[in-house]
């Protein structure tokens, strides 16, 4: 162990530590879970370091050596080399400031080696006064949330959505064709195309897409700048424009500097309006998985109009059973991102005056939120979609035996008549057809006509 310092005292340090005493007192002092910083949140804080020195230099803040240093060992941090030396439990500060001060001080003592020193000294490169310089934990933990945000929807949800769209895009023209019962209420509707059924599906995704990318565009607004308060104390005018350019270039994502930066960095209502967007895609998500598990029951007592893939056996006692596991699985995935929202619209109640103080803990929900949903529907397009079948035989049979099958009767024999053919064909166990024929309502041309399961379809797609 070796001793450190910080405005409290000393502290004991593992001597392997790249991390410092203030890291270590939110260590002692947080011992809640087993959660730790999130992948990307560690990325983010490392692309902001990093982007601090460069933008620090050119402001005659810093000199080269220590600009340089601080910038290769934020890209140690930013590959992950590091990752096992942020060890901040999640439920602590609500700031975020003992994970700003671990990564400031990952980055300092590896900078010091760089250049040559050893870890604890503080010298050349101090944790605040040259990783922290410019910034607070009240701007930089929330422009680390937005920027992690960003990553993982670009590289794994968007992704993963444009995959399913695709494949639901395919399976609508699959399906075209399929006429199946439509189901109201769960009881006998309407006949209905199973490729029209897809097509719903499809939109309620591509509605999704949009609408999480209508509310990206507010967190690509940062707080870097604003430092404490959002006056911006302690740091150059240009600091916050520069950071975002700097960031932008890192990333690819046209980041901007807030433009008002009390609002910034009190809330975090940005990233509640993106959380209810994924919120609203799991509640999609869970239709889409309950409604092909129910069509896919069976195989022999339920209703069986699709045959799902089968991935493992389902049951240790009944010996053949096959369960929807992939569906099962998408709907507590989606279960657990709808109480992710919940917690985080708890969380965004934690804005009083100046700052909201449950920041860790709502990017933890967030970047998991984004995460799940993004292999949640990689599995069930791979592991389901793509090889689920329809049972034609099944569809058409359905549709015969429907009570339904009277509404096209209604505008050539009106309500009533067509109401009481329902009834005798429910009461004697036949077909909407079997009674119109054995009472000679109409000409059987006509009833062909009208029973045709096809003219019975009317739709666009």
């Amino acid at each position: 162990m070796r001793k450190e310092k910080d405005s409290m005292g000393e502290v004991l340090v593992p001597d392997d530590a790249y991390y410092g005493a203030q890291t270590q007192r939110a260590v002692d002092n947080f011992q809640i879970s087993n959660r730790r910083i999130p992948r990307t949140l560690i990325e983010s804080i490392g692309m902001i370091k990093k982007s601090a020195a460069i933008v620090n230099h050119k402001l005659d803040k810093i000199d080269l050596s220590i600009k340089n240093a601080i910038v290769k060992a934020s890209d140690e941090v930013i590959s992950g080399k590091y990752d096992d030396q942020f060890v901040v439990d999640i439920f602590q500060t609500g700031s975020g400031t003992s994970t700003n001060m671990n990564s400031n001080e990952v980055i300092s003592n590896r900078a010091n080696e760089i250049l040559g020193h050893k870890r604890g000294e503080k010298f050349p490169v101090h944790p605040n006064d040259h990783v922290n310089l410019g910034q607070s934990s009240n701007d930089t933990f929330p422009t680390a949330i937005n920027v992690s945000i960003c990553l993982d929807l670009n590289s794994k949800l968007y992704p993963a959505l444009e995959s399913l769209s695709k494949s639901l895009n395919k399976k609508t023209k699959e399906f075209k064709d399929v006429i199946k019962i439509g189901r109201t209420h769960l009881q006998d509707a309407t006949p209905i195309t199973l490729g029209q059924v897809f097509s719903g599906y499809l939109e309620m995704i591509e509605k999704s897409i949009q609408r999480i990318g209508d509310s990206q565009k507010y967190i690509k607004s940062l707080p870097q700048g604003g430092t404490a308060v959002g006056t911006g104390i302690n740091t150059h005018p240009e600091f916050g424009k520069l950071i975002a350019k700097e960031l932008n270039k890192i990333t690819g994502i046209k980041f901007i500097e807030a433009k008002n930066h009390f609002e910034a960095q009190a809330t975090q209502d940005s990233t509640l309006q993106v959380s209810g967007t994924l919120r609203g895609l799991a509640v999609s998500l869970s239709k889409i998985a309950n409604d092909i598990r129910l069509l896919g029951s069976g195989p022999r007592a339920g209703i069986g109009e699709l045959n799902i893939p089968s991935v493992q056996p389902g049951s240790s006692i009944m010996p053949g059973k096959v369960n929807p596991v992939i569906c099962e699985s998408l709907i507590q995935v989606c279960a657990q991102v709808i109480g992710n929202d919940q917690a985080i619209t708890l969380g965004a109640q934690g804005s009083f005056f100046e700052l909201n103080v449950m920041m860790p803990m709502i990017v933890s929900n967030i970047l998991e939120s984004i995460t799940i949903l993004s292999n949640g529907v990689n599995m069930f397009n791979q592991k389901l979609l793509k090889n689920l079948k329809a049972n034609e035989e099944v569809c058409s049979g359905y549709i015969e035996r429907s009570l339904a099958m009277c509404t096209s009767l209604v505008p050539v024999i009106g309500y009533d008549k067509a109401a009481q053919i329902a009834d005798k064909a429910f009461k004697q166990n036949k077909t909407v057809r079997e009674i119109v024929l054995k009472e000679k309502i109409l000409k059987k041309e006509d009833i062909e006509k009208l029973l045709n399961h096809k003219n019975m379809i009317k739709s666009k797609k």
